[in-house]
């Protein structure tokens, strides 16, 4: 069987089973009280389910499993990627349940993201064991920058969506159809999941979810480019995951620049300052959906030799950091605005007319659930 016809068919499998599965673990969720509730710093107005995440991770293993019984796409990298993806899903689940500290999330993750880098390989950048330490690292700052992502109804899961189809796409044409059928099965999960996830979400993915697609789409662009050396790895590792590099970039220096902890979280992501310049919730979902595709065109492009590894390198290094500085523009919810004169001489801040605007059926800018670096906005 041709690689489009196998790739369109696990694809439209995984898309089915991951809007079938979603429905009952929404159900399960709401009966035991596994929600999001609203409060004053949150934009949704009801208790919403955590808990979709898992419809995402079991459709993505059980296209990894199949695909190994079948036979002839197997790999121990891809083998331990799964694994640690698993590890993952559990990892999130038992967050979202009982929030855990960060040392504990980070020392599962930097574990599994071991794992992964010494059976699969890594990139070469600098000729030496250092470049298995950096790969780690990359590892888990794409896990927990998919982590932060998930802020706003259709962000996440979208994105994860799209990156997964050029990296698929990737896989395919170096040869490595296990992988790309893995990748297809999660892109395909990941829309199943949106079908519940697009504004006005009924479910969230929830910690499970984000690690779990975070970690498996880090790990995948790590083996995709485990043989490339010079600037092609650092190019294309950047292009795959610009979108969440960026976002993560711009909170990071926010908060820096505002004297705010940095691992405090609140309504300063991308998601949240597109918001503040017009755009709907739908939009903005949209918008940093694109983001990703064409940050995964050029990673595609790269792959094909079209375009040249400096040359893209600098071009995404310029693009992101353009959008960091338009996006700093858009002032955050922890900015004061200037006083407005409310009823008995209280002045609103932004936060507190956002929230108001949002009680009263304004732009839906919920906060982030629990995880690390946002833990503190837990409600």
């Amino acid at each position: 069987m041709s690689p489009l016809p196998m790739t369109v068919a696990v694809g439209c499998v995984a898309l089915s089973l991951g809007a079938l599965l979603t429905e009952p673990l929404r159900r399960f969720a709401l009966r035991y009280g596994v929600t999001d509730r609203p409060n004053g710093r949150k934009g949704h107005a009801r208790p919403t389910p955590y808990l979709g995440g898992i419809a995402v991770a079991v459709v993505t293993l059980a296209a990894g499993a199949a695909t190994a019984f079948a036979g002839g796409f197997g790999s121990p990298g891809l083998a331990v990627l799964l694994g640690g993806a698993a590890v993952m899903a559990v990892l999130g689940l038992i967050d979202d349940l009982r929030p855990l500290g960060p040392a504990v999330r980070l020392g599962v993750e930097a574990t599994a993201a071991t794992a992964v880098v010494l059976v699969g390989g890594h990139p070469t950048l600098l000729g030496g064991p250092l470049d298995a330490v950096i790969a780690v690292l990359w590892i888990v700052f794409t896990t927990n920058a998919f982590n932060l992502l998930d802020n706003m109804d259709g962000a996440s899961s979208s994105v994860g969506a799209v990156i997964g189809v050029f990296l698929c796409w990737q896989a395919w044409w170096i040869g490595q159809a296990g992988l790309g059928l893995v990748l297809v099965a999660l892109s395909g999960a990941c829309l199943g999941f949106l079908l519940h996830n697009w504004h006005p979400a009924r479910i969230f993915l929830g910690d499970s979810g984000s690690l779990f697609i975070g970690f498996t789409v880090a790990c995948a662009a790590v083996l995709l480019h485990k043989d490339a050396a010079g600037l092609a790895a650092p190019a294309g590792l950047l292009a795959a995951t610009l979108v969440v590099t960026v976002d993560t970039a711009l909170v990071m220096l926010s908060r820096y620049r505002e004297a705010r902890p940095l691992l405090q979280g609140g309504l300063d992501h991308a998601s949240h300052r597109l918001r503040r310049m017009g755009l709907t919730v739908r939009q903005t979902a949209l918008a940093i959906g694109t983001f990703a595709a064409v940050g995964g065109l050029s990673g595609v492009l790269l792959a094909h030799g079209v375009l040249p590894s400096g040359g893209l390198l600098l071009a995404a290094t310029v693009l992101g950091l353009a959008t960091v500085a338009l996006l700093l523009r858009v002032p955050s919810a922890a900015v004061p605005a200037p006083s407005v004169a409310a009823a008995g001489g209280v002045e609103l801040s932004v936060g507190r007319q956002m929230a108001r605007q949002t009680a009263g059926g304004a732009p839906d800018l919920r906060k982030e659930p629990s995880r690390i670096g946002e833990s503190g906005m837990a409600g």
